[in-house]
């Protein structure tokens, strides 16, 4: 077992107070204008926003920093096509067969369907695997210690660069998606996380009017 090596910490910043509050401040009224998008446009997006955007998500903490997971960047026509062949027949089973109908209730706010023109129409899609473990030179495996939790913050911070960046987002997740590891040659020892659709929103786009619950509603507060 390889021994513990530590650095000093040399690249935190404090700041004052008043700017502490302005930065954060700052920050949630750009963030509070991100919103899921399904109408998007088909205007190119430079792959170098792409790629600075996966650095921002590869700074995610993870556990034992084993950082289990794997991007598939898809731009090509062809690969976005057979996704969303994939994509509809599996989301067309969920609507007609395994969706509950307490399940499409929920669902019905937002206008969701089988149809999903955005898989072919968005220049980027950002397929995310979760690694279960690795697999070292000899064969031998890595186990890694909460993925799922891991490829969540990867993913959150992935979301939050992109809309830092001026794009727009959708979180598609059809179930099941083993077709990605399939048609993207990704290996059964990682598991489609979900689907991110990434570029411009349509002229004219639209989104469900819907709010977020009040800080009161999901946090609550422990203090002496």
């Amino acid at each position: 077992m390889s021994e513990a090596k530590f650095i000093e910490l040399e690249n935190w910043r404090e700041y004052p107070p008043e700017e502490m509050r302005a930065r954060l401040e700052e920050f949630y009224e750009d963030l509070r204008r991100r919103r899921t998008v399904r109408d998007f446009s088909n205007r190119a997006v430079p792959r170098e926003l792409i790629e600075t955007a996966l650095k921002i998500a590869g700074t995610a903490p993870s556990g034992a920093n084993l950082q289990p997971w794997h991007f598939v960047v898809i731009g090509s026509a062809a690969t976005k096509a057979r996704i969303r062949e994939a994509a509809e027949a599996e989301e067309k089973e969920f609507y007609e067969h395994r969706a509950s109908p307490e399940w499409l209730e929920a669902l019905r706010p937002l206008g969701t369907d089988t149809n999903k023109p955005f898989l072919e129409t968005a220049p980027w899609l950002i397929a995310v695997f979760l690694k279960k473990f690795d697999v070292r030179p000899d064969g031998g495996k890595v186990k890694h210690y909460y993925p799922s939790e891991s490829t969540g913050l990867a993913t959150g911070l992935l979301i939050t660069a992109l809309h830092r960046a001026g794009l727009v987002c959708l979180t598609h997740t059809p179930s099941p998606m083993a077709f990605l590891n399939e048609i993207l040659g990704r290996p059964k020892s990682e598991r489609p996380f979900l689907l991110l659709v990434t570029g411009y929103p349509a002229k004219g786009a639209r989104v469900p009017d819907v709010s977020r619950k009040p800080l009161e509603d999901y946090v609550s507060f422990f203090e002496d």
